[in-house]
């Protein structure tokens, strides 16, 4: 689509060409820059927002501090506009290309290996803005750019490959600056809130981990092939990010394994502090877990793949098997039983019916139930130490008993470590796969060890240990547990804004939690975020009744109308869509069921004016007006 003309005017050192592409801040075109002769991608802001005193105060001062981001794995900022300019844009590096979300669209997901690839280049440009202060706030497959040259051959080193391909990360600050306009007031969440981090979405304080949370979210789509926080209506998506409810990796999909689903969860933690410290220590796991499988030139990987998925995919599910069967060896040799069942449990995931991989499977069961008795044994000494005196002698004893048991063991013959720290192993089920051919479902320790059938003669189990008697006054004394019968589960949905609040019984709280109620009768009051965006309701009382599962209460806040005004040139006229046509000093009111509702706008001049009529991009929101002016 051309630019129109009459905008083409307000570009003295830019030749507009086409429109590329039109978002919620901007409309996207690809233009030629006259003194140097390069194409770019002039980013044309809004006029609703331009005209937004705050948005156009900040929209300088964010800019510039994205123009200091200078990494290959950032889109250049080239240009911004001056205050004095008629129109607000950014010029850009111009990324001739797809998106991430395009490629996923495609291929639905990638190899994990090559989602971590990804995950490296998003990481190392993100670690350059935040050491510059600035944070993106909305990862998500949009933002990421991905560029392959067709003129570098494909390079038998590696080197020619890292320089194919290139991956991009796009519109910094963006979330940051529509945030001027004061939309949170309405009950907008700014951003996409399945990619967004859940202190980000309650409005509090976001540093780097907000965007290591993105780089979760990012992975875990291209790795499972679906969002980890997903949901019928943003309602159930905002609700799931704030618990931090999502199905481990490994879980929603086999071949992804335990290890790359440790990395993906604790970047997806629900609280910051649990999450990596910044995006350096997530690529510095994904690097070590790609080294580890053999991946050591991430770029050049992801570089073929992108060349020609097919062939690509053609070799890896070979090279994955053998990758992963050595790494599970290693594991094994060092002890460390637990990783190395998640080594071959992802390998059972491509490849269920192999009979080796099920032996050593099976081989690591033997050990660890060889291991689980020791420190069974190792218990039971320490608790009868710790019945019969001091606490001192209580641990030399532990560590006798402990020694003395594996010492017993290994001449048994059973051969297993000496490493007596070991507390737990945990267990699961292989199942041998389904004549269907698919992989049987792996759980998120992918341990996946078979239970005994009977306790071994090889080291008989120490008898339970006993529990000290408690007095029977101190026991009567105790209160009783409620009754289970008399509570019941309560969740309440909203059909209105989303940052709205629930008042229980004369207790405000954030309306998307799960509560426990008793039975009976409660009040109920969804309380808006302002009274300007909408409309107060009144108290009810709900009886809450005995059910299975949580009982829904639902509450609906509508939002006000917004106004739209039009004040334009005698004779003028607009056409603005749902709103209809506005003449001159006409006024009309607009029914939203939603935070903000965009529509454009065409001016008409009258039929004496020589102007060509004009789109005017308009945000209406919930109980305030809008002036559309077409001079």
């Amino acid at each position: 689509m051309s630019a129109p003309a009459s905008l083409q005017r307000a570009f003295e050192k830019y030749e507009l060409c086409e429109e590329i592409g039109h978002g919620g801040m901007a409309t996207v075109y690809r233009a030629r820059d006259l003194r140097l002769g390069r194409e770019v991608a002039l980013k044309v802001i809004h006029r609703h927002l331009r005209e937004n005193h705050e948005v156009a105060s900040r929209f300088a001062s964010e800019a510039l501090a994205v123009a200091k981001l200078k990494h290959p794995n950032i889109v250049e900022v080239y240009d911004v506009s001056d205050e004095d300019d008629e129109e607000r844009y950014l010029v850009v590096e111009l990324v001739r290309g797809i998106t991430l979300r395009r490629l996923l669209t495609d291929r639905r997901q990638l190899p994990a290996e090559i989602a971590a690839a990804i995950g490296l280049e998003v990481c190392a440009g993100l670690a350059h803005a935040h050491r510059q202060g600035v944070i993106h706030r909305d990862i998500k497959p949009e933002n990421v750019l991905i560029e392959l040259d067709p003129t570098k051959p494909e390079g038998a080193d590696g080197d020619e490959d890292e320089e194919r391909a290139r991956i991009k990360l796009a519109d910094f600050g963006i979330a940051k600056l529509l945030d001027a306009q004061g939309v949170t007031s309405t009950g907008q969440v700014l951003g996409s809130p399945a990619h967004m981090a859940p202190e980000q979405i309650e409005g509090g304080d976001v540093d780097c981990r907000a965007d290591v949370f993105g780089v979760g979210v990012l992975l875990y789509e291209c790795m499972v092939g679906q969002l980890p926080f997903d949901g019928k209506n943003p309602a159930q998506v905002l609700r799931r990010v704030l618990e931090g409810t999502f199905t481990a990796p490994d879980r929603a999909r086999p071949i992804v394994g335990s290890q790359w689903s440790a990395i993906v969860s604790k970047a997806l933690a629900q609280q910051p502090s649990e999450r990596f410290a910044d995006t350096t220590e997530l690529a510095a796991a994904l690097k070590q877990e790609l080294a580890t499988l053999g991946f050591d030139e991430p770029r050049s990987e992801l570089a073929r793949y992108l060349a020609d998925p097919e062939r690509y995919l053609e070799s890896y599910g070979e090279r994955i098997l053998e990758s992963l069967s050595g790494a599970g060896h290693a594991a094994r040799e060092e002890g460390d039983v637990l990783r190395a069942a998640g080594f071959f449990n992802r390998a059972l995931a491509f490849k269920p019916d192999d009979t080796q991989l099920l032996a050593e499977v099976a081989g690591l069961a033997r050990r660890a139930r060889r291991r689980r008795r020791i420190v069974r044994l190792g218990s039971g000494a320490l608790l009868a130490a710790g019945l019969a005196g001091a606490a001192l002698w209580v641990g030399s004893k532990l560590m006798d008993s402990a020694e003395t048991a594996a010492a017993e063991a290994e001449r048994a013959g059973d051969g297993a470590p000496r490493d007596v720290a070991t507390t737990t192993v945990t267990e699961a089920r292989v199942s041998p796969a389904a004549s269907s051919g698919e992989p049987p479902p792996v759980p998120s320790t992918a341990s996946a060890l078979p239970e005994p059938s009977a306790p071994s003669a090889e080291a008989p189990a120490a008898p339970p240990p006993r529990k000290p008697e408690i007095s029977r006054r101190k026991a009567q004394n105790r209160p009783a547990p409620p009754e289970t019968s008399e509570m019941r589960d309560v969740r309440t949905l909203v059909i209105g804004p989303q940052n709205a609040k629930v008042r229980i019984d004369g207790k405000l709280e954030p309306w998307f939690r799960t509560r426990q109620l008793t039975l009976g009768p409660h009040t109920f009051e969804f309380v808006p975020p302002n009274n300007e965006c909408c409309e107060p309701t009144a108290p009810r009382t709900i009886e809450i009744v005995p059910g299975e599962g949580a009982q829904v209460v639902q509450g609906t806040i509508p939002f006000k109308p917004a106004v739209l005004r039009y004040s334009g040139p005698p004779g003028s006229r607009a056409s603005c869509g749902m709103a209809g046509q506005l003449a001159v000093g006409e006024t009309k009111e607009i029914p939203l069921n939603r935070p903000a509702h965009y529509l454009t706008c065409t001016i008409f001049p009258s039929a004496e004016s020589a102007e060509e009529p004009k789109r005017i991009d308009v945000t209406l929101q919930p109980g305030r007006t809008f002036v559309l002016t077409g001079s």
